[in-house]
């Protein structure tokens, strides 16, 4: 067994499965996290507050993030129910770590509408759901919550107008959810939401006739030159030559701590040499999704938190030539990040015929474990084909995401 798995083994077990999605400023900036969770029996709320070991998971690992080398935590969206809020023994939950959301098939009560005014009051940041502007039962929370989840495809967005202009006095913070493509975020921009939320960032936007540019191309043909299996390190460098800018960044990163070498590598072929292909052919890759203008460091970080999952299930399943499935998941996303269609990159791309099967029709062995990390991500926990034991995805998707913002740091730094 490998050290990482023997890792994953030893990694303490939840009591739930645990996803998370971002939340958007105007910018594209992450400034919280929604917490996506579900237990072993079924259960979404008092399995995470009842557990002092799952909050300390979640504040450690699920509100952290990279951002320009530095290490940050982000408060987390936690969906409560009412039950759970009444409950007498609610826990003390850090303030500055947990925004408390509220849903939609919630009883108001006068008992509940004390409860929230005596939490807002305490410094908890209230968050309301699945508002629905026809239920009057909705009203009293409005003066008391910080804020409004608007449902944009539930709600449409013709009526989103009148319904925003109706909220006005209420001085709430807005935040468009499911929101599905740049279009109608552009819209929502336009009608003055503060927050986003939703899959708009994992579509990509098409440019007609648009190249891989420079850095990228040489990086693509590294990988490909690093699937024959005659390469050499002479070879490599030779390509990696015609980006003399790219070739030092590679190596200032594999310099970097993030392989604890005692010696300093002073070449490609060097490298190549020391740390053997595939630690190689997986910085290559990992350049690959080094940030693009206007494109937002999420969307890298999801595409390495993708590719690790995806390498480690098939790790943890026993598959062979576990870093072809690390190169498709963090591959899936390079069409967003180029804004080029996964079809016509694979015409500009040689790469095998499994890896592009897998990319273009999630077919195949890696198509099928690249479709199941899809599936945790989104949260929908209950479609997993469970190719390994459910916890496993839970304690994948926390190393993954770990491991993501060391190589962040590490990509940051060199």
């Amino acid at each position: 067994m490998s050290a990482v798995l023997k890792s994953l083994n030893d990694t303490d077990q939840l009591p739930v499965l645990l996803a998370r999605q971002p939340i958007y400023t105007k910018n594209q900036d992450v400034v919280a996290f929604e917490l996506l969770f579900r237990s072993k029996t079924g259960e979404v709320d008092r399995s995470i507050t009842d557990d002092a070991a799952t909050l300390a998971v979640i504040t450690n690992t699920y509100s952290s993030v990279c951002s320009d080398g530095e290490i940050r935590t982000l408060p987390c969206y936690l969906k409560l129910t009412d039950k759970v809020l009444l409950n007498s023994n609610f826990p003390e939950l850090p303030k500055d770590s947990f925004a408390l959301e509220l849903l939609g098939h919630t009883e108001v009560t006068p008992e509940l509408l004390e409860r929230l005014k005596q939490l807002a009051k305490s410094g908890y940041r209230l968050v309301l759901a699945d508002y629905d502007p026809s239920n009057p039962k909705f009203e009293p929370l409005l003066s008391i919550v910080h804020v409004l989840k608007l449902d944009i495809l539930k709600l449409g967005m013709q009526e989103l107008p009148d319904i925003i202009r109706k909220l006005k006095p209420y001085n709430l913070e807005l935040l468009a959810d499911k929101v599905e493509n740049k279009e109608q975020f552009r819209q929502c921009l336009e009608m003055g939401f503060s927050l986003y939320q939703g899959y708009f960032l994992s579509k990509p936007i098409p440019v007609r006739g648009k190249k891989i540019s420079g850095n990228k191309v040489v990086l693509l043909q590294l990988l490909t030159e690093l699937q024959n299996p005659d390469t050499t390190a002479a070879t490599l460098e030779q390509i990696a030559v015609n980006d003399a800018a790219l070739t030092f960044k590679i190596l200032k990163v594999v310099n970097s701590a993030a392989f604890n070498l005692r010696r300093e590598i002073e070449s490609l072929s060097h490298a190549i040499t020391l740390l053997g292909l595939d630690q190689i052919r997986r910085w290559v890759t990992l350049f690959l999704a080094g940030a693009e203008p206007g494109k937002p460091d999420e969307l890298t970080r999801n595409m390495l938190v993708r590719g690790r999952m995806c390498e480690l299930l098939a790790e943890l399943m026993g598959r062979p030539h576990a870093l072809n499935y690390f190169i498709v998941g963090l591959l899936s996303q390079l069409d967003v990040l180029l804004d080029i269609e996964m079809s016509e990159l694979m015409d500009q791309v040689p790469l095998q015929q499994d890896i592009k099967a897998a990319l273009l029709t999630r077919s195949g062995m890696l198509g099928e474990v690249l479709q199941d990390v899809e599936v945790y991500e989104r949260g929908e926990f209950a479609a997993l084909k469970k190719l390994v034991e459910p916890s496993y995805y839970e304690v994948s998707y926390r190393h993954s995401l770990l491991w993501a913002q060391s190589v962040m740091q590490a990509m940051s730094e060199g």
